[in-house]
Parts: structure tokens; C-alpha cells; sequence
């Protein structure tokens, strides 16, 4: 189990389609910064000093998993609620569900993972460190 965090967001007109519901791209750019809000609400450096400190660059997305329920406009606030869903060897999956009130609007499943630069500049995942798992629990 993981510590859960909660990310507000206040819709603009801008996030919003012709017809002003909330274009489902904006969703994902949610969810991705709900991401990083996460493990620095868990007490994790971010991703800027932790490069200087472990090497770590952050925790690129593998894989998404989106399922819409209802519909949002701009003015509304809402809320992204975040958690490990599951920590496996060398990917988690963070679970987002974006609500309004007590209405679940959005579900999204993102595979991740952390990872370093090699020595020829390459990504490369790495084990998720203990300590991180640590924090976030």
C-alpha cells in the first residue's frame, strides 16, 4: 500500500474542446503532473537534484491506461487523487482518479519506471530504490 496524495486543478477555457468539455489530452498532462506532486509530497527530492545525487532523471511513462466517465468544463476545480497501485522490481504503477467532489470523472493506470543515463547517454530503468519505496508507503 502507498501514501496518497491529492493534486488540484482549476479547469481553464483554454483546457477545453469547441463544444467546452475538457479535451482528453489535458487529462493525461494532469495526471503527469499529479505524478511528480506524488513523490515530493512523499518527501522525494525532485527529479533536478536527485540527477545530481543518484543519477536518477525521473520516472518516464511505459504505459497509459485512461477510462472516462463524465465530462468537465472550464471553472470547475478538480481534484487528482494519486497512489501506488503496485510496486513491482524495476516498475510501479501509479493509479490516478480525477474527481469532482465526490464524482469520479477520470481513471488513468500509468506503467513507470526510474531511471539513469548510461555511460553512452542511454535511458536505462533501474530496481525502484528502497528508499523511495519507503517514503511513498
Amino acid at each position: 500500500m502507498s501514501r496518497a496524495t491529492t493534486f488540484a486543478v482549476q479547469v481553464q477555457f483554454g483546457d477545453c474542446d469547441p463544444a467546452g468539455i475538457v479535451f482528453f489530452p489535458n487529462f493525461s498532462r494532469w495526471m503527469d503532473a499529479a505524478s511528480l506532486h506524488f513523490f515530493v509530497q512523499c518527501g522525494v527530492p525532485p527529479w533536478r537534484e536527485l540527477v545530481k545525487t543518484t543519477g536518477i532523471i525521473g520516472t518516464p511513462l511505459l504505459e497509459i491506461h485512461t477510462r472516462f466517465l463524465q465530462p468537465a468544463t472550464y471553472g470547475e476545480t478538480l481534484e487528482v487523487h494519486t497512489d501506488i497501485e503496485e510496486w513491482r522490481r524495476k516498475v510501479f504503477i501509479q493509479r490516478h482518479r480525477v474527481m469532482r467532489n465526490e464524482t469520479l470523472l477520470c481513471e488513468g493506470r500509468e506503467t513507470r519506471a526510474f531511471c539513469i543515463r548510461d555511460a553512452e547517454g542511454r535511458l536505462r530503468s533501474i530496481p525502484v530504490p528502497d528508499d523511495i519505496r519507503t517514503l511513498c508507503a
